[in-house]
């Protein structure tokens, strides 16, 4: 008898590639079958920008193509790892599809978040069931929707004699808090490899800073630094979440005076990154012993010597210490969360998205 599979499905924030996932789970221990990424076509990557930084107005026609569109990246992402992987699809029980965020905005008078990759497009081509649009139902239940990931860091990474922290460097920084006998808690902290990313590719051509050589050139502007600092987001009590609609490079510009060097503003936002996540961390769990990285940021030398150094004596590893590439967390979070809507348990915490209590989430779509 063969172990159900599950397919994970996401696109993060800097909109770089689709990230696939194959696992099965014992208990809430996932093996990972194949994973993959697949970069967008760049003229679609291009449009997702422009709509999600306000570059294009938006409109139902731009953005319902672009749903469509997505959903069939998506689609197209899945059929090439299940190829790949020689995995028959009738073994594979649903498929989670995260999506991709276009806006996310749960400080509005009515708060929305919305995600494109038409679900219809990915049950009619896979035919695979199919669990997606997670999201909403924990805003409907007066939760910020975000972020989702911490139960499963929970359920995955957490330890009955030690307090962890996992820390998720995606264009965004997320901190889960897992303290033994404690409700789970976690929040966004702040930029990471969004703003950098932005950055260094305006500047360079680069579409990111390889292992922080450009960051490494400059010199941190405390000034500067300080300026962004200033921001109320990072001084907000958690519960918490934002993403590129507030930290896009106007809001970086904003607070330059113009005659910074493109190396110093790079190293000053990974040192924005850095103190962030470590005032964060003392602030909500100062007895953080072990701090678990997962995401791209992970692959950023520079980035993780300066946390390393800063974190210290907490001890700073990553997922892959535990069994977890750290490319693929969040697409196998969304394969468990997926499992988690079909067997009708909550998916999100309250405690992290300040909902007004558990709720099973998302939507199904048969195959």
């Amino acid at each position: 008898m063969f172990a159900p599979i599950y397919l994970g499905l996401i696109s993060g924030t800097s909109a770089d590639a689709i990230d696939a996932a194959l696992v099965t789970f014992e208990g809430d221990r996932p093996h990972t079958v194949a994973t993959s990424a697949t970069p967008y076509a760049a003229d679609t990557r291009q449009r997702i920008l422009d709509l999600a930084l306000d570059r294009e107005v938006a409109n139902f026609d731009r953005s319902g193509a672009l749903d469509v569109e997505i959903g069939h990246a998506f689609a197209d992402a899945a059929e090439a790892l299940i190829a790949g992987s020689g995995v028959d699809r009738q073994h594979i029980r649903a498929l989670g599809s995260h999506g991709q965020t276009l806006w996310h905005r749960p400080y509005a008078r009515h708060p929305f978040t919305i995600q494109l990759g038409d679900p219809n497009v990915l049950a009619e081509r896979l035919r695979i069931t199919t669990v997606a649009d997670f999201r909403r139902r924990d805003l409907a239940a007066g939760g910020q929707g975000a972020p989702l990931a911490p139960a499963f860091h929970a359920a995955c990474l957490s330890a009955p004699d030690e307090v962890r922290a996992v820390l998720n460097l995606g264009g965004i920084a997320n901190l889960t808090l897992l303290t033994p006998d404690a409700p789970v808690r976690g929040f966004d902290t702040g930029p990471a490899s969004g703003l950098m990313d932005a950055w260094c590719q305006e500047h360079t051509g680069a579409a990111f800073d390889g292992n922080g050589e450009l960051a490494t050139r400059g010199q941190i502007d405390k000034a500067l630094l300080a300026r962004w600092m200033a921001d109320p987001y990072f001084s907000r009590a958690a519960p918490k979440s934002t993403g590129r609609e507030t930290f896009q490079l106007q809001w970086l510009r904003m607070q330059l005076q113009g005659d910074e060097s493109i190396a110093d503003v790079q190293a000053t936002l990974l040192a924005l990154t850095v103190q962030t996540v470590v005032e964060a961390l003392r602030r909500e769990c100062p007895q953080t012993a072990r701090v678990i990285g997962c995401g791209g940021g992970v692959h950023n030398g520079r980035l993780m010597a300066m946390l390393r150094e800063a974190l210290a004596p907490v001890h700073l590893d990553t997922t892959a210490s535990h069994g977890i590439d750290p490319d693929y967390v969040e697409a196998i979070a969304f394969a468990w969360l997926a499992r988690e809507t079909l067997e009708g348990r909550p998916g999100n915490r309250p405690e992290v998205t300040g909902a007004r209590g558990p709720r099973v989430l998302g939507a199904i779509w048969p195959a």
